[in-house]
């Protein structure tokens, strides 16, 4: 094995003056980078090598490495330097990195932040949150093994991400003989994969992590080998703060009102620099002021930068809130709420396209739907494919559209206004993360026309209070059936009414719709659309559907305002809706003739908390309609 002595001597500047050396630290310029790569590669090693050659653990640490090492470890009764990162209990026996794991070192002329990221395909999640942040990559590929299609997989997301350096290390070069020819035919091979996604400038170099050759220095086994040694890349890489130089960005995370004399805006600057005096404007509202103080945790400033959590209060008293961006006046990001974005899926479960996921851009939080995919991409061979939804690990383009406008730039310009994640309404699970690439031309050419004869006033003249009733339930519950029961009895009480029904809505509005569940999705969008358009008209408006999924029916609740949304549950067993089948749906859907049918082939998600449940077993559909009535009454 290698010298294991450390290549970085302790600084003699730290028993003289602590303060120079500290002050000397601070000024150092960081590098973020990842490692990344196929499975047993080799990253967890070689990060263990790199914080152990600079001095970055501390005795204790290396005596409790070398006790896991022989007890636990993979390297005989070596040092296995993959423990130092793998700190999950499952990582450790498994031999492999499930979660991220961050690790700063530094040497005498950079500090560095590393984030190790798992090489499993179903990790491809984790390993995107550790590229989000990252300036530089490590491509890690097994010289035995070459470029896999991880390798692939790792290279086009971290290219995706934004990265723009990267570095391709050779790893185990010790278990290939030290071959030139194995080192060279790899670099050509991922520099003709590189230069086809549109990577660029890719430094190569053979390692072993395990016995530290090219690590920190020159390795006496690979002569024929005369460029830097990874530390020495790494330490020397030019890395450009984007974000330092273009114009001034500052997501708003709070409002500080900690008194009547005092409201400032606090958040953490992701663009240029602010100074008092400064013009700006508040998006997307587009209210101009000037800052008037810029206040941090040591006191008034007199600029902020980039990367710095400030405070800013303006001399005027504008409208300004959590998720509102303060901006340059003169250079301002834009507004829109419909866009075009390249979509990495996270999630277990496939993309629902046209489902309403929560959408998370900087500190804006908005309702967003995903439209079926434009094409998904094919990491291996980088051809655009059809297709109608997005699996886990799948990266595709598609349409987003917001509930409402949001600022942004495109990722290409700005990671910080231009990356966002998707969320699961049920779940609260994070499904997605997405880059925009641009807003939607018709979103910028349609615009809301306003008109002096408000939804108010419509409710007004009609003497009633908009409500849309929402009947949910199996085939064959009765959901028509009462729904039409209430209209009556509505029509007796002078209302003015208007039945959505399922069948009826499929025979116009949805009759280029399926069964499919993309399908469903749609068909509910579509009629909370229509019911919301009624509403603003001053109707209460019910509708029957079987709408078998919660997100949906909570997308429909989010449309309307204040209490108008009324979710009623005519809860039927589904033995006994199957024992009515009426209309011989269940009977077909029992021989197969009938595809995605809620209840047999399909699931139908009962609401948890129901304004009204109406049990069609125990009520007559007089007693069902009565009881619905009481509930919403007053209309007015």
């Amino acid at each position: 094995m290698a010298d294991h002595q450390h290549a970085y001597a302790p600084d003699a500047l730290i028993g003289e003056d602590i303060a120079a050396y500290l002050q000397r630290h601070r000024a150092k310029t960081m590098l973020r980078f990842i490692t990344c790569g196929s499975v047993d590669d080799g990253k967890s090693t070689l990060i263990g090598r790199l914080l152990y050659d600079s001095r970055a653990i501390f005795a204790d640490q290396l005596a409790a490495l070398e006790s896991d090492s022989r007890r636990v470890g993979t390297q005989g009764q070596a040092i296995d330097f993959a423990l130092l990162v793998d700190g999950l209990a499952a990582e450790r026996e498994q031999g492999i990195t499930i979660d991220v794991a961050y690790r700063f070192f530094a040497t005498e002329r950079r500090k560095f932040i590393v984030a190790d990221c798992p090489g499993h395909e179903q990790y491809t999640r984790n390993m995107v949150t550790g590229a989000s942040t990252a300036d530089l990559a490590v491509i890690l590929v097994d010289a035995r093994k070459g470029v896999l299609v991880q390798t692939r997989r790792h290279s086009y997301l971290c290219h995706l991400l934004g990265i723009r350096h990267f570095l391709l290390a050779v790893n185990k070069m010790d278990l290939v003989g030290y071959d030139q020819a194995a080192f060279d035919a790899i670099a050509e091979d991922y520099a003709r994969f590189a230069a086809s996604i549109g990577i660029s400038g890719v430094t190569a170099i053979p390692i072993s992590g395990f016995r530290g050759d090219n690590i920190v220095a020159a390795s006496a086994q690979m002569p024929w080998y005369r460029g830097p040694s990874l530390i020495e890349h790494l330490e020397r890489v030019e890395v450009v703060a984007r974000d330092a130089a273009g114009p001034f960005r500052m997501p708003v995370q709070w409002v500080n009102r900690p008194d009547l004399d005092f409201r400032g805006f606090a958040g953490l600057i992701a663009c240029g620099s602010i100074a008092p005096g400064d013009a700006v404007r508040v998006l997307p509202g587009g209210r101009t002021s000037t800052v008037r103080e810029i206040v941090s945790f040591d006191g008034p400033l007199d600029r902020a930068q980039a990367g710095e959590a400030v405070t800013l209060t303006l001399a005027d008293e504008i409208d300004c809130s959590r998720g509102d961006v303060i901006a340059a006046a003169g250079d301002p990001p834009q507004v829109a709420d419909q866009f075009e974005a390249t979509i990495v899926w996270l999630g277990d479960e496939e993309m629902r396209p046209g489902r309403g996921y929560w959408m998370k851009l900087a500190t804006q939080t908005v309702t967003a739907t995903v439209q079926q995919p434009k094409y998904q991409v094919d990491v291996n061979t980088l051809d655009h494919l059809a297709a109608k939804t997005l699996a886990l690990n799948g990266i595709g383009v598609a349409e987003v559209f917001a509930d409402r406008p949001l600022v942004f730039e495109p990722y290409a310009e700005s990671r910080s206004l231009g990356g966002f994640i998707l969320i699961d309404k049920e779940s609260n699970a994070t499904v997605a993360a997405g880059m925009l690439n641009f807003s939607l031309r018709r979103s910028q050419n349609v615009h809301w026309q306003p008109t002096d004869i408000s939804r108010a006033d419509h409710a007004a003249m009609k003497n009633q209070a908009p409500r849309v009733l929402w009947f949910t339930g199996l085939s064959g519950s009765g959901k028509s059936t009462i729904a039409n029961a209430v209209e009556k009895r509505l029509a007796l009480m002078n209302r003015h009414t208007f039945l959505l029904d399922g069948d009826n809505v499929r025979h116009g509005l949805n009759k280029d719709l399926g069964f499919t569940e993309a399908d469903r999705i749609e068909n509910i969008r579509r009629v909370g659309e229509v019911a919301k358009l009624m509403t603003d008209a001053g109707l209460i408006v019910l509708t029957a559907f079987i709408s078998p999924f919660r997100a949906e029916r909570q997308m429909v609740r989010e449309m309307m305002q204040g209490c108008e949304f009324v979710e009623i549950h005519v809860d039927t067993p589904l033995t006994v809706a199957e024992a009515r089948d009426v209309k011989g749906l269940y009977r077909k859907a029992r021989e197969g003739q009938l595809k995605n049918f809620t209840g047999i082939d399909s699931p139908y998600e009962a609401p948890d908390n129901p304004d009204i449940v109406v049990n069609t077993v125990e009520m007559t559909v007089e007693e069902a309609a009565d009881h619905i009535i009481r509930h919403i009454l007053p209309l007015k």
